[in-house]
């Protein structure tokens, strides 16, 4: 059988997925063959059938894809159809099956590795697009309090906020509200502005002395939201290597049905490349 696996997405030069796959594999000493695809702007549906034809088992799903993934799965599991969104795609019965790792592994790593209590954290979520979309329902399940969610297109913060059902715990507002929304407990950067070239202009009355701040992505897309953190005085700074590590353990298991040892692949990572260096 094969053993053929990937991460697709544009651009995906930078993605750590092969190399966290292979040191999975090694550990659990499970042969694989992980690939990085570049699917081009429009391309997404070509390369998972060019994937697929090729033999290939599962796929993770990056920027920009994760919703039109999920509609080109004949089978969601519950979190992947709450999210609306697919990052780990995995082939049964000649079709895709899609799930969603991104929120376990974002709460697995504030909780986990940085040991934050989340329970009723009033959170400010910056971007409603795939990203967002696959953390948020964790992180309501994990017992934040308010969740404030804002996207640079209006209609898409209301519609996540719509689809999340929490009316009493989410709303939606507009980035001229941030000014005066007050401090947040948790604010978490799942824009890709960064990526774009651009970094949003947010008011550091958004932090206070014990916020965590947390951005989705990690290296270079995360340097800018992590120096304004900084700046504003939040307590933690996180980047997103750690959930990255922890979304690809989950999305192990729904492969090959063990969960590996995430700690001292993280910590290879970490020292690997400077620039993903995280304050806490």
């Amino acid at each position: 059988m094969s053993n053929l696996f990937a991460v697709i997405g544009h651009p995906v030069a930078h993605s750590l997925s092969p190399r966290i796959h292979a040191a999975f594999g090694k550990q659990q000493e499970i042969d694989l063959e992980y690939r990085a695809i570049d699917a081009g702007l429009d391309g997404l549906e070509e390369a998972l059938s060019r994937f697929a034809a090729e033999g290939g088992r599962g796929a993770n799903i990056t920027l920009p894809f994760k919703p039109a993934a999920a509609a080109l799965c004949r089978e969601l599991t519950p979190r992947a159809q709450r999210a609306g969104a697919a990052n780990t795609l995995t082939r049964i019965d000649g079709a895709w099956r899609g799930d969603n790792t991104d929120g376990t592994g974002l709460v697995r790593d504030l909780t986990g590795r940085h040991g934050l209590d989340l329970r009723a954290r009033r959170t400010l979520m910056l971007g409603a697009g795939g990203g967002g979309r696959g953390v948020a329902p964790a992180l309501l399940d994990a017992g934040i309090g308010e969740l404030i969610v804002v996207n640079r297109t209006p209609g898409r913060a209301d519609a996540l906020a719509d689809a999340l059902g929490d009316p009493k715990r989410v709303h939606s507002r507009y980035y001229e509200d941030l000014g005066s929304l007050g401090e947040f407990d948790l604010v978490v950067n799942a824009t890709s502005a960064a990526r774009d070239g651009a970094f949003l202009s947010l008011p550091r009355s958004l932090v206070g002395r014990r916020t965590a701040t947390v951005d989705l992505s990690y290296g270079d897309a995360a340097i800018g939201f992590l120096a304004w953190a900084r700046a504003a005085g939040a307590h933690n700074v996180i980047d997103g290597l750690g959930m990255l590590v922890e979304q690809a353990a989950e999305g192990f298991q729904i492969w090959h049905g063990v969960r590996p040892e995430t700690d001292s692949i993280y910590a290879e990572l970490r020292d690997h490349d400077r620039t993903l260096v995280t304050a806490d």
